[in-house]
């Protein structure tokens, strides 16, 4: 009988020689089989779990008998009798080869566990975290010894799990001594790993059974969104968002750097701001989860340039003029404490590289997320928030660039305008003959109109229902081709009523006890100047790719899943395009950030992506403003929009008279004779 034997690892397919009497674990090891343990081998944790298959194998060539597994030990037979072991499996760590075997390694045992992304696309994502948890036992001190506490436990996981050379910081130092004591020196230890060296991050008594729980927060102009993610599958346990404090010293970026150059020490405001409203989201996501901030290990960060200097601490003034240097434009680690987060005491923080001097981590993620480089199809990928990335591109070349549309889309700068929450209007439909609305609300599945929808408190409009309430007023004919509203007789409803010198259009009114929803000329011209950004953006993308369509479009952002196709092409936000090609892709940095954080894999592919994109600066070119000035009309003033047009009629109506049109954006005031 030979010394060694031939084992078979499903589904890898990996196989190989091992000798007689080896464990399965060590044999998986061995042959780089992605079997997972926490414990070491030691029959506690369960993450090794594996299932023989027995009988014959054709297509390996193999017949494998009952008893090519040692037989149920001791150790198995308590983990079985406690906790439970499914039919057939065996823990890989006790059962040892015998013979020639064919052993199935199920998704729940595995390091690099998939999951299937619902949010941005349907692609599969590969488990791969930075930080992992190890159970060791350390040796206890001793008096002829002088090794501290730490280097015994550096030379227990080099003796138990090969990893050499790990380091900690003071913090981890802190909380290493009561722990090791509390365990009986067994702990449970987070690795975390990402290419320079281990390094312990966190630190429990005994075995951990809970997973490592991780953050990946997008960090906008105007608001923070953050999601709770366990480490062992990707899962997100949690999302919470907040208001970006640092709104208080500018709603947009240039304004917010401006307060910087005014007001010396303004940059330290703001990064403090930011770092605490970090700390709240940290605590929010926690409570909401129902764990203990000291359990988030690692968190990856993804905000645009001037949020990401703000939130080190670097000073963005260079930002905010030519040539717009950026102080580092490599992807950064360090201790999440430095930047407020509430979490174990050495977890750390990952934030992606930026692109360029105005695109940021955040268009990075979207590039991860979305990736445009892996498809043959022509893909304008529109960010769209208070400061828009906009990304076009295809296997061939990428291209990038940021558009400065300010804080309208989020419901800002609108007269009744709030950010998404319970009770705000999210979607409205006009009746192009009566000219009346109805709406739906956050937080209500019915529409307005409809006797289910009761009598929920109504409190504003979002990002979303401005958009769609604007393309409305367009499609019914209450805004003609340069925004201008109508007056109650040119339109044929009594909603349109004068206010000063224009006119706005009431949707919702329930004064004087409730809220007056309206929407006002005002607010028509903040959505174009925020619209004709964007377009512009996109039209400077394509220029220099040399076309005039592109394949697909996908809208992200914050509320980029909620946006209507229809209702962005009527706006004539982004160029013409069949609208099936119009997808939404949800909150793509942010995805982009949870796929950083569950891969190290993808932080190296993103990394090196990201010298592969071209950067157009729109401040600097002249076509910008072409392209601007053009997209002020709805949907354009020289784009014909034929794929729109072959699906929606808009009303061919022009209320300018000549008499000043206040701030319509589509009349001009009449000079005084003097």
């Amino acid at each position: 009988m030979s010394d060694d034997v031939q084992v078979i690892f499903t589904p890898s397919g990996k196989r190989g020689r091992v000798a007689r009497g080896t464990r399965v674990l060590a044999a998986a090891r061995k042959l780089g089989v992605d079997l997972d343990s926490v414990c070491g081998g030691r029959g506690i944790c369960s993450k090794c779990q594996i299932a023989p298959s027995y009988g014959d194998f054709p297509k390996h060539g193999l017949h494998v008998e009952a008893d090519a597994l040692s037989p149920v030990n001791a150790v198995e037979e308590r983990y079985d009798r406690v906790r439970g072991l499914k039919p057939g499996r065996r823990l890989g760590c006790q059962a040892e080869i015998l013979d020639d075997v064919v052993i199935d390694v199920p998704p729940e045992s595995q390091v690099h566990k998939q999951v299937v992304r619902k949010a941005a696309s349907e692609r599969v994502m590969e488990m791969d975290a930075a930080t992992r948890p190890v159970y060791v036992e350390v040796e206890e001190p001793d008096m002829h010894r002088p090794e501290g506490d730490f280097q015994r436990l550096a030379q227990a996981l080099e003796r138990q799990w090969r990893i050499a050379g790990a380091k900690a910081d003071l913090e981890l130092l802190r909380v290493l001594q009561p722990a090791l004591r509390k365990g009986g020196w067994k702990v449970t230890v987070a690795v975390h790993d990402a290419g320079d060296g281990p390094r312990v991050t966190g630190i429990w008594p005994g075995l951990r059974e809970a997973p490592l729980y991780g953050l990946a927060i997008d960090l906008g102009s105007t608001t923070i969104a953050g999601h709770l993610v366990a480490l062992d599958d990707g899962r997100v346990l949690a999302s919470a968002g907040v208001m970006n404090p640092q709104i208080r010293f500018g709603e947009d970026l240039m304004s917010r750097v401006s307060y910087v150059m005014m007001n010396p020490g303004g940059d330290r405001e703001m990064t403090q701001a930011v770092h605490s409203a970090m700390g709240d989201l940290a605590r929010e996501l926690a409570g909401e989860a129902g764990i203990e901030t000291g359990e988030i290990v690692e968190a990856v960060v993804v905000c645009n340039p001037v949020m990401h200097h703000l939130l080190l601490g670097i000073d963005p003034v260079e930002l905010g003029q030519a040539p717009f240097a950026l102080a580092t434009s490599d992807s950064l680690e360090f201790p999440a404490r430095e930047i407020g987060i509430e979490a174990a005491p050495s977890a750390r923080v990952y934030v992606l590289p930026l692109i360029a001097g105005h695109v940021g981590a955040d268009a990075a993620a979207v590039a991860l997320s979305e990736a445009p480089q892996t498809r043959e199809e022509l893909s304008l990928i529109v960010d769209v928030g208070t400061n828009a990335e906009i990304i076009l591109g295809n296997s061939h070349r990428v291209l990038a660039c940021s558009s400065p549309t300010g804080p309208a889309f989020e419901g800002a700068q609108i007269s009744s305008g709030q950010r998404a929450a319970p009770g705000a209007i999210e979607r409205i439909e006009i009746d192009p003959e009566t000219k009346e609305p109805r709406f739906k609300i956050i937080g209500n599945d019915h529409w307005s109109n409809a006797p289910e929808f009761g009598e929920p408190r109504i409190t504003g409009i979002c990002g979303s229902g401005i958009i769609e309430a604007v393309a409305e007023m367009r499609m019914a004919g209450i805004v003609d081709t340069s925004g201008l509203i109508g007056s109650a007789a040119q339109v044929g409803t009594e909603r349109c009523v004068a206010n000063g010198r224009t006119h706005e259009y009431v949707i919702h009114d329930a004064s004087p006890e409730g809220p007056r929803i309206t929407v006002t000329q005002g607010d028509i011209r903040a959505i174009q100047l925020a619209k004709s950004a964007l377009y512009a953006g996109a039209r400077l993308l394509m220029d220099e790719m040399g076309v005039d369509r592109v394949d697909r479009v996908v809208l992200a952002g914050a509320f980029g899943a909620h946006i209507s196709p229809k209702h962005a092409m009527v706006l004539g936000m982004i160029p013409d395009a069949p609208l099936s090609a119009v997808t939404s892709a949800g909150n793509a940095a942010g995805t982009g950030a949870r796929m950083a954080l569950c891969s190290v894999k993808a932080r190296r592919e993103i990394e090196s992506q990201v010298r592969r994109i071209s950067k157009i600066e729109t401040a600097i070119e002249p076509r910008f403003q072409e392209h601007f000035v053009a997209a002020n009309a709805l949907p354009h003033a020289s784009d014909p929009f034929p794929e729109l047009r072959s699906v929606v009629t808009l009303p061919e109506v022009s209320f300018n008279t000549g008499g000043g049109s206040g701030e319509g954006g589509g009349g001009r005031r009449r000079r005084r004779r003097g």
